[in-house]
């Protein structure tokens, strides 16, 4: 009878999900209601003894990384910070101390990390903005304005001194991309390294009133191997992790921002050289303007805007096939961008602001974005794009519309609607011509952080009638310090279309499990942990016919220096959707619904980041399409000349045995980086990269000098040659020269 009633309500409910699916996901529920009722349990920490007083100061405070001044002597300390990795059970062994303070302009932060434990050389690799974390000594610092341990702010500072911000987004998730006008010094001998930072009032959202914001500071100290932050956060989560901050108690409030307003022109000058050896020289002026319509509310207004100085894309082979994703760089479209650009899944996304302005320039656009309340987010941007009339291509104009709700502790329900449409063509049909989407999703985070889920629905419409179609889509994760798990389902209608999204297959029906155990060793032992991984994944037609399978198993091995090896086994079977070239160097393809199984093995290890020289290893070998085989080679070394020169290598190999046609092919990608960090202002990167499998050479040199926070002059020279699919070579040269202007 129950299933009879399930039947019925999805056949009504249009969604195009059958009965099929449904009792293929029960086995799936079964092994969540076993997990969910499995006796676990976890140390719970009480976060309101984990508290810190800020207070007014009416005392100058000059940013030096000297903490001479009454205030620091006055100031509240957070202290005795607790271990994260290699153990959470106790205090930190390498002290730290925090203070807070702040007057009508800045918050200030200040922190002092002692050697008291292990001392030695500070582990660097550049004075290059937002490095990576998991290969400096560090200091983060995660701010949660509105206490409703979602949103937020990080900054941070590496031993030298070289600047870390994003905005922060589920919790957990740093999006590095933001940047912002903040200030900083770190000094730093043997014993110690002070950090004193001023962050603008103007330069974060914040709702006014509000006398309790979510606070941590976490220390990575990698001669000690050793994590740790102020309020207590479990091994398995980011430090930054805001389900587990602690709280900053303001004694009066925060003081109003006021009129806050920001102009930031540019102009450039572009020469291009292609094919054809002609060179154009191309000026361009334009800017952005931001605008607080409250604390929390932005306006930004982008006109004529030019992303020239926009890092390039790490070349990769492509032996997948379905298309790749690369992220989004240009800065207008950063901030808030979780709002816009997280709403789905990685391969199920209805937003997807690279499809803006790929073919035609950007005239200009407008983005109000922000948090309404403590509980409400909103995000709306228009885009309008040129039409060329020589390569037939209309004018378009693409909108977003998101609204966020936050329920429960820390979950929320999000809306969107994306259109994308033709406007002023002498084609009618392109003029009329539109593609919309709109979606919901809910997302459930537990309050200690362990748990969370996600369904999602959307709904396409279209100037064809028939390109309407449905995704449905969700899953279930638990994360502890030794278990982790994850079941999740997809439905992609066939007719589903999101023009301006990132969703590479469709017509599919997916089902995945895979979990995972760690076991900790002896304290007196280098290894850490070790423990297997075991996942299955599922695709199937709409028809419930089944098209891929892959079955997974890898034993992981994490040691006390944060070194790590892996190794994994694994089975595929594909049943092509559509003709496929396996090498896709168009040699030949195999045909659709032809089917292909095999099995391959593989091994990665990660060394210690304290060495100056660091590496990344992996081999594969085994089995391909079309009864092949396919052997791979995969390095990324590094050398650090600290902190001056970083350099970085990529040498990957793929050899691919396959009957005629295509018989033997091998392809080499290489990529050499060098950054090069004259001071935390200066920077000067230049990137080299051969594809062999497109033929493609790329040189990549940009010069940065930061004169003034958020303020910067940019030479950027680029150059292409591709043989794949045709022949293309060419050059350009930028100068750039932008100005932040606080008005």
């Amino acid at each position: 009878m129950l299933e009879s009633r399930i039947k019925t309500v999805f056949l009504k409910s249009n969604l195009n999900v059958t009965y099929k699916l449904i009792l293929k996901l029960r086995s799936f529920a079964l092994v969540v209601c076993i997990l969910l009722t499995a006796n676990y349990s976890t140390a719970q920490i009480n976060f309101e003894d984990f508290q810190i007083e800020i207070k007014k100061t009416n005392e100058p405070i000059l940013i030096d990384g000297i903490l001479d001044e009454n205030t620091w002597k006055e100031a509240s300390v957070g202290k005795d910070f607790f271990m994260i990795t290699p153990i959470d059970t106790g205090k930190a062994t390498q002290f730290s101390e925090a203070r807070v303070a702040f007057d009508d302009e800045f918050l200030y932060i200040s922190i002092i990390f002692f050697n008291n434990a292990v001392q030695g050389d500070y582990v660097v690799e550049s004075l290059q903005r937002d490095f990576s974390f998991g290969k400096n000594d560090n200091f983060l610092v995660a701010l949660d304005p509105f206490d409703n341990q979602s949103t937020g702010f990080a900054f941070g500072l590496n031993a030298y001194g070289a600047q870390w911000d994003g905005t922060m987004y589920n919790g957990r998730n740093v999006d590095l991309n933001w940047d912002t006008k903040w200030y900083s010094e770190v000094k730093f001998d043997r014993d110690q390294w002070v950090c004193e930072i001023a962050i603008p009032f103007k330069s974060i959202r914040y709702e006014e009133g509000n006398r309790r914001w979510g606070i941590n500071f976490s220390r990575l100290d990698l001669k000690a191997s050793e994590k740790s932050s102020w309020a207590p956060v479990p091994r398995q989560f980011p430090s930054v992790s805001l389900a587990y901050a602690g709280a900053l108690i303001w004694n009066t409030p925060p003081p109003p921002q006021g009129s806050n307003i920001s102009l930031i022109p540019y102009l450039s000058n572009n020469a291009v050289r292609t094919n054809s050896n002609d060179t154009d020289n191309a000026f361009k002026l334009g800017g952005d303007i931001k605008y607080n319509l409250t604390s929390a509310l932005n306006l930004d207004l982008t006109i004529n805007p030019d992303f020239s100085q926009a890092e390039v894309d790490q070349q990769v082979t492509n032996l997948d096939r379905f298309e790749l994703f690369f992220p989004e760089r240009r800065q207008f479209f950063l901030e808030n961008a979780d709002l816009f650009s997280n709403f789905g899944y990685k391969t199920i996304r209805p937003f997807f602001s690279r499809r803006i302005g790929l073919n035609v320039p950007i005239i200009g656009g407008v983005r109000l974005s922000g948090n309404v309340n403590e509980n409400w987010r909103i995000g709306v941007m228009d885009i309008q794009t040129q039409k060329d009339e020589s390569l037939g291509l209309a004018a378009e104009n693409f909108g977003v519309l998101t609204v966020q709700r936050k329920v429960l502790d820390r979950s929320n329900i999000s809306m969107i609607f994306v259109n994308k449409q033709g406007i002023n063509s002498a084609d009618q049909t392109a003029s009329s011509s539109y593609n919309r989407n709109l979606g919901l999703e809910y997302n459930y985070f537990s309050t200690d952080n362990l748990l969370d889920s996600k369904i999602l629905l959307l709904r396409s419409f279209d100037t064809m009638k028939d390109n309407r179609g449905g995704v449905l889509a969700s899953h279930l994760e638990y994360q502890s310090t030794r278990w982790n798990w994850r079941v999740q389902q997809e439905y992609v209608a066939g007719n589903y279309d999101a023009e301006v999204g990132f969703v590479p297959r469709k017509n599919y029906i997916k089902l995945e499990a895979v979990g995972g155990h760690l076991f900790y060793t002896d304290s007196d032992t280098p290894l850490l942990s070790h423990g297997p991984q075991v996942g299955r994944t599922y695709f199937f037609d709409t028809d419930f016919g089944k098209k891929d399978q892959t079955d997974q198993f890898k034993y992981l091995f994490n040691f006390k220096n944060r070194s790590r090896f892996s190794l994994s086994w694994s089975e595929n079977f594909v049943e092509l959707l559509s003709d496929f070239d396996p090498i896709r160097t168009r040699i030949a393809s195999l045909k659709a619904g032809s089917q292909h199984q095999w099995s391959s093995f593989s091994a990665a290890y990660d060394s210690k980041p304290q060495n100056r020289f660091t590496y990344s290893l992996g081999a594969l070998t085994g089995g391909y399409y079309n009864q092949g085989k396919r052997s791979a080679f995969l390095s990324e070394l590094g050398y650090r000349f600290q902190p001056i020169l970083e350099i970085n290598t990529v040498a990957n190999y793929n050899r691919i045995e396959l009957p005629y046609p295509w018989n033997t092919n091998s392809f080499w990608l290489l990529g050499i980086k060098a950054n090069l960090t004259l001071s935390n202002k200066l920077f000067f990167s230049n990137l080299y990269q051969y594809n062999e499998q497109l033929g493609l050479w790329n040189f990549n040199s940009r010069f940065q000098w930061r004169y003034k926070p958020a303020s910067d002059i940019f030479l950027v020279f680029n150059s292409n040659e591709m043989k794949i699919p045709e022949l293309a070579s060419g050059w350009n040269l930028t100068l750039k020269v932008n100005y932040w202007l606080n008005l």
